[in-house]
């Protein structure tokens, strides 16, 4: 299971009753950029009514916090944090600004109105899912190409690099569980001819099939 993060933040906005709500996300890896960011959006937003928050930071959602900026407490910070926990999704922070429309939404429709917008922030946001697992630097002769070709494509497992000298060279990258099993597969369609080399407990994703490598 991989872990979700933000690759590319956005915004999103709704209005509920003349209200408008601006949702803006960002991706951050400290407590420190989160709340720079937080006091970025209050001075670009400075006339705004609130400026709400909520930030999820760790693999494991080790550090949370949310902050409802003078609306009724529990109606929109930890609504807001609570659609990004939903969603299963990590380091990032969001800020949700709010222009009053003169009308009052009480307090079920703050929190529909503050989760609303998170979603709409998260949609206008490229999300990936960052896996652990290995990297595979294959060697094999041609008889053997076409029978790896056909493994990794039943697997769906992309060929991330190939090189074509007096052998063939492929790269590929898979999760950590499956990687064992793999390899006995690969030996078993050479008949034992391929030599591999292994990096293990990489952090990838795949945006539009590129491959992208944490350090």
């Amino acid at each position: 299971m991989g872990i979700k993060i933000v690759f590319d933040g956005g915004e999103g906005e709704i209005i509920e009753k003349k209200s408008r709500f601006i949702a803006t996300v960002k991706p951050v890896t400290t407590e420190e950029e989160a709340l720079a960011f937080i006091a970025e959006m209050k001075k670009k937003y400075w006339n705004a009514t609130h400026n709400c928050f909520a930030y999820v930071l760790g693999d494991r959602g080790e550090l949370m916090r949310c902050s409802d900026d003078g609306e009724p407490q529990g109606t929109a910070g930890r609504p807001m944090l609570e659609v990004l926990l939903g969603e299963g999704v990590h380091d990032l922070v969001v800020v949700v600004t709010r222009y009053f429309g003169g009308t009052l939404l009480g307090t079920g429709g703050l929190v529909r109105a503050y989760s609303k917008a998170v979603q709409e922030g998260l949609k206008q946001s490229t999300i990936i899912e960052k896996t652990i697992g290995s990297r595979l630097v294959i060697e094999t002769d041609y008889n053997g190409i076409g029978k790896l070709q056909y493994l990794f494509g039943q697997k769906g497992i992309p060929i991330v690099d190939s090189e074509y000298s007096d052998i063939v060279r492929l790269t590929v990258l898979t999760e950590k569980e499956q990687t064992e099993g793999l390899l006995k597969e690969i030996t078993e369609a050479t008949a034992g001819k391929a030599k591999w080399e292994r990096t293990d407990d990489l952090q990838f994703a795949f945006i539009d099939r590129e491959p992208l490598i944490f350090d």
